[in-house]
């Protein structure tokens, strides 16, 4: 079995970061555990079980990874906020590429908007779900968080009683 370095892409820009412990990836489940040294993780098993070296991987065997890794990128911001707004949900009618998968989400104020994603962060592409109006230049914001909360002052709201909830459970567990 071949091990490697384990590298995830990270939302925020394109950068790289080592993971650890269990992952559920578009390829399935992943295995990663620290080295004896303590330097970056190692690959346990995987999709990459099958290889003897390097030198085997094709394009091939690739083929399809970024669309779904856009997408599981999409539904990870999903699941991160869903809490905080009324709703929220990868587009099902706008395309998912390599670069790019659109988000539909409804504020707490009932305002509704399409958000794109893409390496260079999120925007809102359109005030209303499914659509990209082009004619709108919305700054990007490197995360779902910047996003909401200049958009959602009830978003805030929420989000901060979440942090204050879990603050406290916190220092109940510690007493």
């Amino acid at each position: 079995m071949m091990t490697r370095s384990a590298l995830h892409k990270d939302g925020a820009g394109g950068s790289r970061r080592p993971l650890s412990g269990f992952e559920v990836s578009s390829h399935g489940p992943q295995y990663y555990d620290q080295d004896m040294d303590g330097d970056a993780p190692v690959l346990n098993g995987s999709m990459f079980h099958n290889f003897s070296k390097f030198e085997d991987w094709e394009e091939s065997d690739l083929e399809g990874a970024d669309v779904k890794d856009m997408k599981v990128e999409a539904e990870a911001v999903v699941n991160d906020v869903n809490f905080a707004v009324n709703h929220m949900a990868v587009s099902q009618m706008l395309p998912i590429r390599e670069d790019v998968a659109y988000i539909n989400v409804e504020t707490k104020e009932i305002n509704r908007y399409c958000l794109e994603l893409t390496e260079a962060g999120l925007r809102v592409v359109a005030y209303g779900f499914d659509q990209v109006d082009e004619s709108l230049s919305m700054q990007y914001h490197e995360t779902i968080y910047s996003l909401l909360d200049s958009l959602s002052p009830a978003y805030r709201d929420a989000f901060g009683n979440a942090l204050l909830q879990r603050l406290e459970a916190l220092k109940k567990l510690q007493q």
